[in-house]
């Protein structure tokens, strides 16, 4: 996300906390955050799809996502 959106983001919530917002910017603040945390999320994906695991045996593996828990 460049810069500017996030100055976007960043007026529309001092606006709010001042004096409230249009429907329009609410739904313009509500895209904005949207498209932030998807990209937040994404490279944070990014990142942990990168980490490497060493065991104590010197043995190395990807980082995985544990299975859920079995219902009971």
């Amino acid at each position: 996300m460049d810069k500017k959106k996030i100055e976007r983001i960043n007026e529309l919530a001092r606006k709010k906390k001042n004096g409230g917002l249009t429907e329009e910017e609410l739904a313009e603040q509500a895209a904005l955050r949207k498209e932030y945390l998807d990209g937040y999320r994404e490279n944070l994906k990014a990142m942990l799809d990168g980490i490497i695991v060493q065991e104590k045996d010197g043995t190395r593996h990807p980082l995985k996502k544990k299975d859920p828990p079995p219902f009971s």
